[in-house]
């Protein structure tokens, strides 16, 4: 029995974290900037760990990614606790809320930044590993599914996402992590691309075509010189990882997710004992 009052421990303290101590990956990035405003994000990030307050006023929708193996037992559904979490850190602590609960019409806000998003994947062993990425709405808006077609070549591809990043990017609060989905579903192209942007930065792709993709697309998508805060000066994109998954013969589907510059995610992990 994996017990519920770890989870909400863990979880609790990583989203309080995340959401208020800068990344270590992009701590190195925006150290070594020059350029534009470089004093502002230094202190904006020192000031929110030492005053606990988050980072960026958008504190975003959670996106947990939840990988149960088949051994784990829990108390109650995953789904509730998830909830209850974000819930109760949301509301004890100095965080937005940014969701509302109908999407079209009054577009009310729930008060609480309930519900998060949930994907739940069983795996094999007795651990339960949860991801999450703290999505925050101007890298969100930059997310695009593309069904390409299936005679496309890997240029087709390159080109791609080039021009995604190159006519949107700056809207997207840069410098960038770009997550792409390949294959599956439309529905799974996405998953994939979000899925991609909880890998950490040097983290390369276990096949070695993607992984060469991968470092090529770093590369041409600096390149662009959009920079940080789209002020030309300083990287544009910290990473670029790519997820692939089997599709039909009739279909290429290709998602693309991108992440703000303060790259806000986590992973707990814990054995069922």
């Amino acid at each position: 029995m994996i017990f519920k009052n770890e989870i909400v421990e863990k979880l609790s303290k990583s989203l309080v974290e995340k959401n208020c101590i800068i990344n270590e990956e992009v701590k190195y990035f925006v150290d070594e900037y020059k350029g534009p405003f470089c004093e502002v994000l230094k202190e904006n990030y020192k000031i929110a760990q030492v005053e606990g307050i988050p980072l960026c006023q958008d504190t975003g929708v959670i996106e947990f990614f939840v990988f149960i193996g088949y051994g784990v037992r829990l108390e109650e559904p995953i789904t509730d606790t998830l909830n209850e979490i974000v819930e109760n850190v949301y509301s004890q602590n100095p965080f937005r809320y940014s969701v509302v609960k109908d999407p079209l019409f009054e577009r009310k806000n729930t008060q609480n930044n309930t519900p998060p998003i949930i994907h739940i994947f069983q795996t094999k062993g007795n651990n339960l590993e949860i991801r999450f990425l703290i999505k925050g709405g101007g890298s969100e808006n930059l997310s695009r599914l593309y069904m390409m077609r299936p005679s496309s070549n890997i240029e087709d591809f390159k080109r791609l996402i080039i021009e995604h990043i190159k006519e949107n990017g700056a809207k997207g609060c840069p410098p960038l992590h770009v997550g792409i989905g390949v294959g599956g579903t439309s529905d799974e192209a996405m998953i994939l691309s979000k899925l991609a942007l909880t890998k950490n930065f040097k983290e390369r792709n276990i096949e070695s075509r993607y992984a060469n993709l991968e470092i090529e697309l770093i590369k041409r998508l600096n390149e662009l010189k959009i920079g940080f805060q789209g002020l030309g000066k300083g990287v544009s994109v910290f990473s670029v990882h790519i997820e692939a998954f089997p599709t039909h013969i009739a279909t290429l589907p290709v998602g693309i997710s991108t992440d703000c510059y303060l790259c806000r995610k986590g992973v707990i992990d814990i054995e069922d004992r």
